[in-house]
C-alpha cells in the first residue's frame, strides 16, 4: 500500500472513530475519547524520556484516566461535582511517589509529568462539559458544538495544507516548521470561518457571531498548538510524536492543535453564556 492510500485510510478510520464517539451515544463518548487521552498523553510522555527524563507515565497516565471519568460521571449527574477535587491529592500522591522511586531529576521528572497532565488531560476532559452543554442545569448530552470545532479543525488543517502547496511563499517559522507559510494560515484562516458559517446554519447551536469567534480562535491557537508540539519534536530531532496512525505520525500529532483549542473555546463559551 503506497503512502498516499495508507495516509487516506488512517484517516477515514481517525474521523469515524471521532464522529462515533460525538453522534451516537454519550456511553461511546466515554471510551473513545478516554481511548484517545490515554494514548496522546503517553506519547508525550515518551517524547520527554528521548530528552533524559523520567517522568512518571503510568502514574500520570492512571490520574489523567481518572480525572476524565471523573468529568465524565460529573457532567451526567452520576457523582457530584466536588469529586472533581480528588484530584487535588492525586497529584500530592505523584510528587510523593517521585521519591520512591529514586531517579534522578526529581523536580523535573514531577513537573514533566504534572506538565503531561495539563497538556492533555485538561483539553481531553473539558470536552465532556462541550458535550453536556445545559451543565449543571441538566445533562442532556448534545455533542453538536463539538462536531462543529471538529469541522472547523479540520477544515483549517486541509485548507492552511493546500494553500501553503499551491501559494505558501512566505515562511511563518522556518527554524520550527519549514512548511508552514502566512498564506497556508490565511487560506486555511478564510476556509475556517466559512465552516464556522455553516456550522451555523447546520446546527444552530450558536449563533454565527459565536462560530466565526470560534473559528478565529480556532485559527489562532490551533497553529500555536501544532507550532508548540513541532518545536518539542524539533528539540528532539525527531519528525512524528509516534507510529500509531500510518501516514499521520501519532496521536499527539493528530490532536496537538486541539490540545490548545479546547480550552479556549470552552472559556470563551461560558463567558459568552453560550453554554
Amino acid at each position: 500500500m503506497n503512502e498516499f492510500l495508507k495516509r487516506l485510510l488512517t484517516g477515514i478510520i481517525f474521523v469515524a472513530l471521532i464522529l462515533a464517539g460525538t453522534v451516537i451515544h454519550p456511553l461511546i463518548f466515554i471510551p473513545v475519547f478516554l481511548f484517545f487521552l490515554i494514548l496522546t498523553q503517553y506519547e508525550f510522555y515518551k517524547l520527554i524520556e528521548k530528552a533524559g527524563y523520567t517522568p512518571q507515565t503510568l502514574v500520570g497516565s492512571v490520574i489523567g484516566g481518572l480525572f476524565f471519568i471523573i468529568c465524565s460521571l460529573t457532567v451526567q449527574k452520576i457523582i457530584p461535582y466536588n469529586y472533581c477535587l480528588i484530584i487535588i491529592p492525586a497529584i500530592i500522591v505523584m510528587f510523593s511517589f517521585e521519591v520512591l522511586r529514586k531517579k534522578p531529576h526529581a523536580l523535573q521528572n514531577s513537573m514533566l509529568t504534572l506538565g503531561g497532565f495539563v497538556y492533555t488531560v485538561i483539553p481531553f476532559s473539558l470536552l465532556n462539559f462541550i458535550v453536556y452543554p445545559g451543565f449543571p442545569g441538566d445533562s442532556q448530552f448534545n455533542s453538536c458544538i463539538l462536531i462543529g470545532i471538529f469541522i472547523v479543525v479540520w477544515t483549517y488543517d486541509s485548507m492552511a495544507y493546500a494553500g501553503g502547496i499551491l501559494f505558501g511563499k512566505h515562511k511563518m517559522c522556518k527554524n520550527i516548521s519549514p512548511k508552514k507559510s502566512w498564506e497556508g494560515v490565511i487560506s486555511g484562516a478564510v476556509f475556517a470561518i466559512m465552516a464556522g458559517i455553516m456550522n451555523a446554519v447546520i446546527f444552530q447551536s450558536l449563533s454565527i457571531f459565536n462560530w466565526i469567534v470560534s473559528a478565529i480562535i480556532i485559527v489562532v491557537f490551533g497553529t500555536a498548538g501544532d507550532l508548540f508540539e513541532s518545536k518539542i519534536k524539533r528539540d528532539l530531532n525527531i519528525k512524528d510524536s509516534g507510529t500509531a496512525l500510518p501516514g499521520h505520525g501519532g496521536f499527539l500529532d493528530r490532536f496537538d492543535s486541539l490540545l490548545f483549542v479546547i480550552p479556549i473555546i470552552y472559556i470563551w463559551l461560558i463567558f459568552g453564556g453560550n453554554i
